[in-house]
């Protein structure tokens, strides 16, 4: 009977145990998922972060002042897919709210809303609705812009100077640029002095703090006032001297300009040196000198990259560049710039590195350069200005980089290029809060092997691998024997 009972007193301290044990399990599990459900971490492993939202969404997405909503529209067997990019903006803020909506099941709803297609990406903030065209972070980012924002801004590129042009499409054409600059929310336009700019067909937006100006009429020298920023970039003829004061009242009335000026090369298409528009810069405070920086480091030919293509890193503290630490960019035929005391609050963007040298022999077609008299690195090459206007809450801004090919169609997706144009821009059209680093586009990362390698593959996992399994199995079978 003691034994009995001694027995059953176990069997009862092994069924508290196991309930003790359930209960805990249990316990942990529900607390884990309930931490997993509001703290979801990932760690991405990938080398391009292919699977993290970039530093552009992350500021825009957590600097939220109003609630914000982003609505997918699709059939509820594709939200898993929709799931993967759009949750992570859900739990970048608490103001963001991401809905998924099968509009069979809610017909009237997506009447409502416009919904025409499936996979449809309306973004609602400030009480505007944009929608993004495609389920990437590019797209959805875009559209949360626009709505925070309220349109778009316009840049207006000059020709007729022998600029780069946003309609040409080979390596040094600016195509990309264009079609990079309309994906940041800005509306693109070609002007030439004298001529009514070509419309645009998207909305502009002119309230910055600068001075507006009615369209000027044919013939009269002046900047349309629905340009946010004018860009003028890489012109091979000189610019007249009243288009030169139109530019420079522009800026110095709360305008907002780009210079990007290449060396005054004397061979092949000779590049004029513009020397009426180089004297208004210098007036500002930062002069553009006649030479060539040459790379002599060595770093760039590790990306396929000549001397004359300088590879930049040393990045200044101001904001255009102040969250290009991390990244490089790089600078065909650039020239460099010096900053001196002017009309203008002027500070450097970026500079070479030391292993450089700037070379004043512009007119042979072999790279000239004297260590013991050329000017040696970290050579300048960027820069930026503020002016006065003496108006309340306005100021004239400029940036002036001795280079137009950095943003050319051959290089503009190198490492930080793009980002350095747009954070650029975002300054100008005093939209500091984007300037970041973008979302970057998937890598090609392919393996490219000769035939010998191939060759090499096959025999080694078609034909040498079964063979080492068939002669392991006989040699089992023959020892057992």
């Amino acid at each position: 009977m003691a034994q009995k009972n001694w027995m059953s007193s176990r069997q009862t301290r092994f069924t508290a145990y196991a309930a003790v044990y359930t209960v805990i399990i249990l316990a942990v599990l529900g607390l884990g998922n309930f931490l997993a459900n509001r703290y979801n971490k990932s760690f991405d492993a990938t080398t391009n972060k292919r699977f993290s939202l970039s530093d552009q969404t992350e500021k825009v997405v957590k600097n939220l002042k109003a609630p914000a909503t982003i609505t997918y529209w699709d059939k509820t067997g594709s939200f898993t897919q929709a799931r993967d990019l759009l949750d992570r903006y859900d739990n970048l803020s608490a103001q963001l709210n991401v809905a998924y909506i099968d509009p069979d099941k809610k017909p009237q709803q997506a009447k409502a809303a416009g919904v025409k297609n499936f996979g449809s990406i309306f973004v609602e903030a400030n009480g505007r609705k944009e929608e993004a065209k495609s389920m990437t972070e590019e797209e959805v980012t875009g559209a949360l812009i626009r709505a925070l924002k309220g349109g778009q801004r316009t840049v207006c590129f000059v020709a007729g100077h022998g600029e780069k042009s946003i309609d040409e499409t080979k390596p040094t054409g600016y195509s990309g640029l264009k079609e990079t600059v309309e994906r940041n929310n800005y509306a693109t336009k070609t002007i030439r002095f004298g001529e009514r700019a070509e419309a645009s067909a998207a909305p502009t937006r002119t309230d910055i703090t600068k001075t507006e100006t009615p369209q000027a009429p044919a013939g009269k020298v002046e900047i349309p006032g629905d340009c946010t920023a004018v860009v003028v970039a890489g012109p091979r003829f000189d610019l007249s001297q009243p288009e030169v004061d139109a530019l420079k009242a522009h800026v110095e009335n709360g305008g907002r300009a780009m210079f990007l000026l290449d060396p005054p090369l004397k061979i092949g298409d000779a590049i004029a040196e513009n020397a009426a528009l180089a004297q208004v810069i210098e007036g500002w405070g930062i002069t553009v000198n006649k030479d060539l920086a040459v790379d002599l480091s060595g770093v760039g030919q590790l990306f396929g990259l000549s001397e004359v293509v300088p590879l930049v890193t040393n990045w200044e503290s101001h904001p255009v560049v102040r969250e290009m630490k991390d990244a490089s960019a790089a600078f065909p035929y650039a020239r460099t710039l010096e900053v001196k005391a002017g009309k203008a609050t002027v500070e450097k963007l970026f500079s070479t590195s030391k292993n450089s040298i700037a070379t004043s022999k512009l007119d042979s077609a072999e790279l000239m350069v004297d260590p013991n008299k050329d000017k040696r690195g970290p050579l300048t090459i960027g820069a930026a200005g503020t002016i006065k206007t003496g108006k309340e809450n306005s100021e004239g801004r400029f940036v002036v980089v001795g280079s137009s090919g950095f943003a050319g169609n051959n290089i503009l997706r190198f490492n930080g290029n793009r980002d350095l144009f747009l954070n650029a821009m975002n300054w100008l059209s005093s939209d500091e809060d984007l300037i970041s680093i973008r979302p970057k586009d998937p890598e090609d990362r392919r393996l490219n092997l000769t035939r010998s390698q191939m060759n090499g593959i096959f025999w080694a996992s078609v034909v040498g691998f079964p063979v080492m399994i068939l002669l392991a199995g006989v040699s089992v079978w023959w020892r057992r024997r």
